[in-house]
């Protein structure tokens, strides 16, 4: 498999000098939401969500803020996270990534109910010596909330003793289900809570608290929270305490940071944020944005990872200005004035696939999943795209607006419930598909296959393919649109599978669905992947082999 995974590169050389250092925002492209900002010595880590897909937790390395290396996913066990049947967008929420005693320590949520009154939610906590690993067998936590994090009060002057944060959500009618920020202490040699639960905030005007992260600096313990909900309104918020059970005062002049109210601003839906200083004092902030086609319009790439540039006023609150304003995410941000050496190379696990392929709900294992010369894979055919089980399924995020991604199918159906292709897909609901089957009449065809909002169809006559042997497949993505082609090695060229495709449709504006009173049917929190599939309706696990598999960016996307 060859696929670009872009890292943001240094500015033009000034004269007679080094180059200026930028951070170009995003620094990860395409969905990577709830950023977990880290360091350790010279090192910087980033984790974040991966809702329903394998591997579990997504890693990024950094020694400079500019340069991002993925590690590929924490959680890549069953034993570590076990996604069976999880509803889309459920799973993996809000990662947490802290350091203590030598160990990473890793917070997370696994969602298995969302909509409606009711979250169902468990919150584990893991350890590693390695952000690579081993990690340790899952520790449960209080699973009445989401968006754990943990907060370790080791350095100078601390107490030396770890707390453990997660929101509090009430189901009941006439309450905020945001019922408020919880603290209990976390015994790291026992691995276990201890103490009295504390209530320490329960969020400002803007509402829908969530996402705490706790740190202390100048006597002041500093509580970091997304707030606003997820979409346009949303923020991230500060409040600050001399005491860590607080109670906690929000700065009085607002938001941290947010994009709302300025529809220019390329970055929107800021907020969910998280601190990290460098070894000489400064601070940055990773949040969450994403990058609309249009003003309001549909964010394809879904929820991308920010860093803004922070300083402390002279009474000890954080702020963000930068060339967007004040509170404002910024697209150029300075980086650290002291240079480090250089991100260290991406880790080899020894996996199957490389780091920036993920699988659905499903872990890779042989029996469905095994690495082919070249690059390639094989998949032996299982459940329909819309299940939430057992899919066959490989794919990689859409990290550009403008792309075009290509797969050599080999795949000799005997049933029309056997097929194998290309997919573009947000979840179970909302997907376009290229591929191969059989027709009782014809024998291998190509079809399209599209599914709105549950709704299937297949919006173009099936394609009878001539000769035997692979077929290629392309998915061509510009903007709003995208279409499917295959190439005819007999007349050699290519051919249009299909109408145009509206790409809006996968994305979490469009899967989000609710209605004015705040009842939600769905939800949207993820962001479009690109892959190969294969299904095997009969039960029979027919194989596919899937060569030559191409991620290409459009050279004008400035994604």
């Amino acid at each position: 498999m060859t696929a670009a995974v872009p890292t943001t590169g240094n500015d033009t050389p000034l004269r007679g000098g080094r180059p200026p250092r930028t951070i170009h925002n995003p620094v990860l492209t395409g969905f990577h939401p709830d950023p977990s900002l880290l360091r350790v010595g010279p090192d910087y880590y980033l984790a974040t969500s991966t809702f329903e897909w394998l591997p579990g937790v997504t890693l990024h390395h950094s020694r400079d803020l500019v340069n991002w290396s993925p590690l590929g996913g924490a959680l890549t066990e069953e034993r570590l996270l076990d996604l069976t049947g999880v509803p889309d967008s459920g799973g993996v929420w809000a990662p947490c990534l802290s350091w203590a005693d030598g160990l990473f320590h890793l917070v997370y949520s696994n969602v298995t109910s969302l909509a409606g009154a009711f979250k169902d939610v468990r919150n584990h906590v893991v350890t590693a010596p390695e952000i690579t690993g081993p990690w340790s067998d899952p520790v449960s936590l209080p699973g009445h909330g989401f968006d754990p994090s943990l907060f370790h009060d080791t350095g100078p002057g601390g107490s030396g003793r770890s707390w453990y944060l997660w929101l509090d959500w009430d189901h009941r009618p006439g309450r905020d289900p945001f019922a408020g920020i919880l603290l209990q202490e976390w015994d790291r040699t026992a691995r276990a809570p201890r103490g009295p639960v504390h209530r320490i905030f329960t969020g400002t005007a803007l509402g829908r608290t969530e996402g705490p992260h706790l740190y202390r600096r100048g006597g002041w313990y500093y509580l970091v929270t997304a707030e606003g909900g997820t979409s346009w309104e949303h923020a991230a918020t500060v409040a600050r305490s001399r005491e860590v059970t607080g109670p906690y005062v929000p700065d009085p002049a607002g938001p941290l940071l947010t994009s709302y109210g300025d529809d220019r601003l390329e970055l929107q839906k800021a907020g969910h944020a998280s601190l990290a200083d460098t070894p000489d004092g400064e601070w940055y902030l990773a949040h969450l944005a994403a990058r609309p086609l249009t003003a309001r319009g549909a964010c394809v790439l879904g929820r991308e990872t920010a860093l803004q540039r922070v300083h402390w006023t002279t009474d000890g609150w954080p702020r963000v200005s930068g060339d967007s304003g004040e509170g404002r995410p910024s697209l150029r941000v300075p980086a650290p004035r002291s240079r480090a050496a250089a991100a260290r190379e991406p880790v080899d696990r020894g996996g199957v696939l490389p780091p920036e392929w993920m699988t659905l709900r499903r872990h890779p294992d042989p029996s469905w999943l095994s690495a082919l010369p070249g690059g390639g894979v094989r998949l032996r055919g299982a459940e329909s795209l819309t299940s939430r089980h057992r899919q066959s399924l490989v794919a990689r995020r859409q990290q550009h607006t403008g792309f075009s991604f290509e797969a050599a199918v080999s795949f000799e159906p005997y049933s029309p419930r056997q097929m194998a292709g290309v997919v573009h897909l947000y979840n179970t609901q909302l997907w376009h598909y290229a591929h191969l089957t059989h027709d009782e009449e014809h024998g291998r065809v190509l079809r399209l296959a599209t599914c709105d909002r549950g709704r299937y169809a297949e919006p173009a006559a099936a394609v009878l393919v001539p000769g035997a042997g692979p077929v290629r497949l392309r998915l061509t993505c510009a903007g709003a649109t995208a279409a499917f082609t295959w190439w005819d090695a007999t007349a050699r060229q290519w051919h249009r599978l299909g109408p145009r495709l509206d790409v809006t449709r996968l994305s979490d504006d469009y899967a989000t669905v609710g209605d004015a009173e705040g009842h939600y049917d769905s939800w949207g929190f993820t962001g479009a992947f690109v892959g190969v599939c294969a299904q095997d309706l009969t039960g029979g696990g027919h194989p596919a082999a899937f060569a030559e598999l191409k991620y290409r960016a459009d050279e004008g996307d400035a994604a």
